[in-house]
């Protein structure tokens, strides 16, 4: 089960390569100005000058963007430096070597125009990475005045030498500037009793969460997690809770983020918001995506969910109704994807969804094709299910809501788009419909149900034809459990050449034969 987590490095959001190059163009071709002005500016009136400042026309969110694409670039050129600067490409080098200079001119210029209080160490590591670069260009500008074999060998090495503290120098000034940002956002929500401007903050921050797990940490590491929850306190912020708490989700991906919510009672702030009726649906939701990061299967750090246990049954109970009450597609989904995460790490969780009768409400659910209307939402159902299955009592309820019905359907889960992630979840949803079937299967009136509906037919085929389930190997165990299941159960619903190759022979050997089988054998 994947969670609703976040990149894990400073990437730009994916859009359309022409698109993306009339953005980029706008940068690259102030950088070429640059190289013919040699990074002098231009004298005009002072009033006038915000009209030619690249930044100064955008809002702090922007010009955060703006300067993470110019990060970007340079980093992109920095590593096609050292491509080219292996393959002896002088001329090359030093042309990349200049537009990095300029680049780097301009990124800590436009900088400099919308932030007024740096810090001294911020303009002494400035002042080192210019330097840095004039000395880069120079020694790739000397490279083109030779062609001795040896003098070139030996300024390589210096170049590569200078390469890597360039790249170390530009790496720690954007932390350092990264984290000054932060700082001044997270000093507004601390701060600020207007709406408007905590608002913008917010929106600030989530917009640099989304640029990956290293900037999620900085803005733990600086105390985003304890000032959001801080906001989700106050009745004054109620409309501002569902972006507030998008945010803590996305922060949340990266382990200091953990330790944050630990050290503000995070676990039970989010309680309160999903047990209180007062509250919108966006923000229960939000709540909910916030509970669906924190109990990730993903995450190898778990030292937070000893204090969730203590709240756990509240926690189920609000996302049970949240998922019965769903208006939305998009907020069953988050709803079911905490409570299928949550069945994880805790047997006492499917317990009390049997209480709750979760299983009736997530089968309705599965009927409204407004509601679970996504292969994404089908895999959170079916992975409650599956991990619900483990319990005597649920065979019962399963009959009760022609729950073998819905598995069988599921059985047949294929990707409209082709979409990779899509297509991906489809194969979740036909292993954990299969793996399903074989744990309810030890019921004979299940596996009878299972049987009627035509299951070991629609096993077999997924077994012997790749592309049925799109060659899936995990499909593939699955299937070969659940069908050997039912084969005990009902062994008349088998022809003997399936019994033989599918079910008679060690499991492995099913599997290398189904793994081998041409399609056209089928």
């Amino acid at each position: 089960l994947p969670s609703l987590s976040l990149p894990s490095s400073m990437h730009l959001i994916q859009v359309d390569s022409v698109q993306r190059w009339m953005e980029d163009l706008k940068l690259m071709t102030d950088c070429e100005c640059m190289c013919i002005l040699q990074s002098k500016p231009i004298g005009i009136e002072k009033d006038e000058q915000n009209e030619l400042i690249l930044s100064s026309q955008y809002s702090t969110c922007d010009n955060l963007q703006l300067l993470l694409k110019r990060a970007w670039i340079i980093s992109t050129e920095l590593t096609r430096i050292a491509q080219k600067l292996e393959k002896n490409r002088w001329q090359r080098v030093h042309s990349m070597t200049v537009r990095v200079n300029c680049h780097v001119r301009s990124m800590i210029n436009e900088y400099n125009t919308f932030t007024r209080n740096s810090s001294e160490e911020m303009h002494q590591f400035e002042k080192l990475l210019i330097d840095k670069c004039s000395e880069f260009t120079a020694f790739t500008e000397r490279c083109l005045q030779t062609e001795d074999e040896q003098i070139l060998k030996s300024m390589k090495s210096c170049i590569k030498e200078t390469l890597t503290t360039v790249a170390q120098y530009f790496g720690q000034l954007i932390d350092l500037v990264l984290t000054h940002e932060a700082q001044n956002l997270l000093r507004q929500i601390e701060l600020s009793d207007s709406v408007y401007i905590t608002e913008s903050a917010i929106n600030s921050l989530f917009s640099l969460t989304q640029e990956g797990a290293h900037l999620c940490h900085i803005i733990a590491k600086e105390g985003g997690v304890v000032a959001l929850f801080k906001v989700c306190r106050q009745d004054c912020f109620r409309c501002l809770y569902p972006q507030t708490l998008r945010t803590l989700a996305s922060i949340c991906c990266v382990e200091e983020g953990m330790h944050q919510l630990e050290k503000a009672d995070g676990i039970l702030c989010l309680a309160d918001i999903l047990t209180d009726n007062t509250h919108s649906e966006a923000t229960h939701a939000e709540a909910a995506a916030v509970i669906a990061q924190i109990t990730s299967p993903q995450l190898t750090f778990t030292q937070h969910l000893s204090s969730f246990l203590e709240h756990m049954e509240e926690i189920v109970t609000a996302l049970v109704k949240l998922c019965q009450e769903a208006s939305s597609g998009e907020v069953f989904l988050l709803a079911s994807a905490a409570l299928a995460n949550i069945t994880f790490f805790d047997t006492m969780a499917c317990e009390i969804l049997l209480q709750l009768n979760a299983m009736k409400i997530l089968l309705a659910a599965c009927s409204d094709k407004h509601i679970v209307d996504t292969p994404y939402s089908r895999d959170q159902v079916v992975t409650i299910l599956a991990n619900m299955s483990v319990l005597d009592q649920c065979a019962s309820e399963i009959i009760q809501g022609n729950g073998v019905q819905l598995l069988m359907e599921m059985l047949f889960e294929r990707s409209s788009s082709g979409n990779s992630a899509e297509v991906a979840a489809c194969e979740r949803v036909q292993q954990k419909s299969a793996v399903t079937l074989a744990r309810l299967s030890r019921d004979p009136e299940v596996a009878d149900a299972a049987v009627k509906l035509s299951c070991i037919p629609r096993l077999i085929k997924l077994c012997r034809s790749p592309t049925e389930r799109n060659n899936s190997d995990s499909v593939l165990v699955a299937c070969l459990v659940a069908l050997r299941r039912l084969a005990v159960m009902s062994p008349d619903g088998l022809e003997d050449s399936d019994f033989q190759q599918l079910v008679k022979p060690r499991l492995v050997d099913s599997f290398l034969l189904c793994t081998n089988m041409e399609e056209s054998f089928v």
